[in-house]
């Protein structure tokens, strides 16, 4: 799985650079969620920017994600959705649990008014 990790300050941007997250990719994108997670990182933003497909194992790579930014009382936030990624959230009502914004800078300003209450 091929991502861009920017440590930002007060959260983690994931760019996901690949155009599939699915069985082959979605394993690696966990992992990585999973270690940042066990390094104390509670804020993240997933960029799904360059992704033109997702299956069942993306979407729950993207369930771990929310679930680890949840317990540690964080945000987690995804953006840059494809039509057809964000159809499959809408699809499967996913749109209703997670934050969602349409870009990589609308989500970082989210995480910075989330950041000042």
């Amino acid at each position: 799985m091929s991502t861009e990790i920017l440590n930002k300050e007060g959260f983690t941007l994931i760019k996901v650079n690949a155009e599939r997250l699915d069985t082959n990719t979605a394993p690696g994108l966990k992992s990585e969620l999973v270690v940042l997670s066990s390094n104390g990182v509670k804020n993240i933003v997933l960029d799904l920017s360059q992704c033109k497909y997702c299956d069942s194992s993306g979407l729950r790579s993207v369930l771990v994600g929310n679930r680890l930014c949840e317990d540690a009382i964080g945000t987690f936030v995804l953006c840059g959705l494809n039509p057809d990624v964000e159809y499959l959230l809408k699809i499967s009502m996913l749109h209703t649990v997670l934050l969602i914004t349409k870009t990589a800078e609308e989500a970082e300003e989210l995480m910075k008014k989330k950041m000042e209450m």
